[in-house]
């Protein structure tokens, strides 16, 4: 899978380097993912900035995937879904149970902000 890994203090940004996710390298992909919740920094920024199609298979594999990051306690955004992709994940009832954002900067703030609520609920405990 050819991506583009950018690690931050607090998150890992993956941009995919391909205009198009077949199911096949959206497994792959998966597997590249979640392999961030054995990192020390296992928050995860996806920017599908560079992909132009998504199948709904592929866009089940995501979602599935974003729910196993939060079930371990770990942030997880999309970001930069071209406007065609967004409404096939709409339409197959997808987008409403991913965490998506239109920019780069907006996934950052909410992954910054899920690490403040993970850190005011532990204090709780």
């Amino acid at each position: 899978m050819n991506v583009k890994t950018d690690t931050k203090e607090k998150f890992t940004v993956i941009t995919p380097n391909k205009k198009d996710l077949p199911v096949n390298m959206t497994e792959e992909l998966s597997h590249l993912l979640l392999s961030y919740l054995q990192k020390d920094i296992p928050h995860v920024i996806l920017n599908m900035g560079q992909v132009e199609t998504l199948d709904e298979k592929s866009g089940a594999i995501l979602a599935a995937t974003q729910q196993q990051f939060y079930e371990h306690n770990c942030s997880f955004v999309i970001c930069e879904l071209q406007k065609n992709i967004e409404e096939n994940l709409d339409k197959a009832a997808l987008l409403e149970i991913m965490n998506v954002t239109p920019t780069e900067s907006e996934a950052w703030d909410i992954v910054q902000m899920e690490e403040i609520e993970r850190e005011l609920l532990s204090g709780e405990e």
